[in-house]
């Protein structure tokens, strides 16, 4: 049977999630981490996304990223599943895939919905228990939004230089978005739009995207 189409649009960000097999751990350490991390630059300059988000677990991977062709996005996450998985089996000793199946991804509106996809993807350490804040967490790109740290990896998304008239607001901005609570609603909804690999927005855009026909 073939597999369903990806949804895809020229510029609109994609929240992509490459979990590990059975839920299995895929980095066990800091030097797997940056092992990774590594990979995701080589991936990159093949592949030219802009990274906008990320995150990566013990067992899984969050990205927030745009790209002008659906190609460009599917050549970047074989790339790295399939280099990483190389050397996790090579130091660990072990054969086999290490991720479950494909990647999954949705679009995400991006005027509405862009930053609390973001938000979502930053505090994942959080809500995991791992850390308090998530300026704790050293394998994200808070540290980047929200304080200006250097990294390679991230291109901030336009509407993030619209929180503030200078570089310097638009950290202070974001970094209060960090403040409010999350509903049970938001988390469901962010969660729903990446496992049924559709799209996270209002209604009218969802229905524009329904309407597309090309829906999996």
């Amino acid at each position: 049977m073939a597999r369903a189409q990806r949804l895809f649009m020229p510029g609109m960000p994609l929240h992509v999630v490459q979990r590990g097999a059975d839920r299995q751990a895929c980095f066990l350490d800091a030097n797997d981490h940056l092992r990774y991390l590594s990979y995701l630059s080589l991936a990159l300059q093949a592949n030219p996304c802009r990274i906008h988000a990320y995150v990566h677990m013990t067992n899984h991977v969050h990205l927030l990223l745009s790209a002008d062709t659906p190609a460009t996005v599917s050549g970047l996450m074989k790339s790295l599943a399939q280099r990483y998985a190389q050397y996790f089996n090579w130091r660990y000793g072990r054969t086999g895939s290490i991720w479950d199946g494909r990647y999954k991804s949705c679009l995400v509106q991006d005027e509405i919905y862009l930053l609390v996809c973001q938000r979502y993807i930053e505090l994942n350490p959080v809500r995991a228990g791992m850390v308090d804040f998530p300026g704790e967490y050293r394998w994200s790109s808070y540290r980047c939004n929200a304080r200006g740290e250097h990294d390679s990896l991230v291109t901030a998304h336009p509407l993030y230089w619209r929180l503030g008239t200078s570089p310097a607001e638009a950290r202070v901005a974001y970094r209060e978005l960090f403040q409010r609570a999350w509903s049970m609603k938001e988390l469901s909804q962010l969660r729903t739009s990446i496992n049924a690999e559709f799209a996270l927005g209002d209604q009218d855009f969802l229905r524009h995207i329904a309407e597309r026909g090309d829906q999996p």
